[in-house]
């Protein structure tokens, strides 16, 4: 039996089922070579990039699947070829940083007139601001295991780092977390750039709790010292009762940690800790 539609679900848009999940586009698209992986079980249809999600199993293995080739209602009347080229650019992030935290690529291939690509399925759950009840969970959580997350995202940061990139966009979308088995892993890095990055007209994607200064200036130099910021804003996140509050009264652990994270967030590019790994060594010796 298909599921339910709310009314303003079928608004401008074209609804479509995947064994009774219903989902929209702005036309209809054939997915019937997902069956190839399994049975759809999730959907995600309301992503910025252009791109459609699912969650698929067979039986005895689950996968995360990523198509571009298709008008999605969130692309920003994105191209479609546009869609497919960031996708396929993307691959050789997922290989080139490749590691434990990140979700593992099996496969990319072109298909269905676009392009997909297959990860190995993780069992977490994002705990972003805009999804209130696993936020709340997440921020219940005793304080050593909230610290655990942040500093496995620390880690991945670092090694990003001495692959030879910048975060770019990284949001609290990206990191997924099993709240069973206190495990955590990075999901999106497709917005990841090579190097520094210099922004063009207008100011780059990204969640603006978590942007520096320099992203929202013609001209400003992205590099490894913005991705410091975008570490400190998101120790806010997790660790102060308002994340927009950076006061010492709104931080829940101590005043070390606290003077770690505000430098770090600095709006003066040159008062930040100038490394991840930097960052990391300061974080380290306050929690002693």
């Amino acid at each position: 039996m298909k599921n339910p539609v709310p009314t303003w679900y079928l608004k401008d848009f074209h609804v479509q089922y995947l064994n009774g999940i219903p989902y929209k586009l702005k036309e209809p698209f054939d997915f019937s070579f997902l069956s190839e992986y399994g049975k759809v079980f999730k959907i995600w249809d309301e992503q910025a990039s252009g791109c459609i999600c699912f969650g698929v199993s067979n039986g005895e293995h689950k996968y995360f699947i990523k198509f571009a080739g298709v008008k999605t209602v969130n692309n920003y009347d994105l191209p479609v070829s546009d869609a497919i080229a960031r996708l396929k650019a993307a691959v050789i992030k997922y290989k080139e940083m490749a590691h434990p935290l990140l979700i593992r690529l099996i496969e990319a291939k072109e298909i269905g007139n676009g392009y997909m690509i297959v990860f190995d399925w993780f069992d977490g759950e994002n705990f972003s601001v805009e999804t209130p009840i696993l936020y709340e969970k997440f921020k219940a959580l005793p304080i050593n295991e909230k610290i655990y997350v942040f500093e496995e995202i620390l880690r991945f940061h670092e090694y990003v780092v001495k692959c030879g990139y910048i975060a770019m966009d990284f949001n609290d979308y990206s990191p997924l977390y099993n709240f069973d088995a206190g495990e955590i892993k990075i999901c999106d890095i497709d917005f990841y750039a090579k190097h520094t990055y210099i922004v063009g007209f207008g100011r780059v994607l990204g969640d603006q709790i978590l942007m520096s200064p320099e992203e929202y200036r013609i001209g400003g130099l992205l590099d490894e010292v913005t991705m410091v910021y975008t570490m400190g804003a998101t120790a806010f996140r997790l660790f102060s009762d308002d994340e927009r509050d950076r006061s010492p009264e709104a931080w829940t652990l101590s005043t070390a940690l606290y003077d770690v994270a505000k430098k770090a967030v600095s709006d003066d590019r040159d008062q930040r800790q100038q490394s991840i790994k930097q960052l990391i060594e300061e974080w380290r010796v306050a929690k002693c």
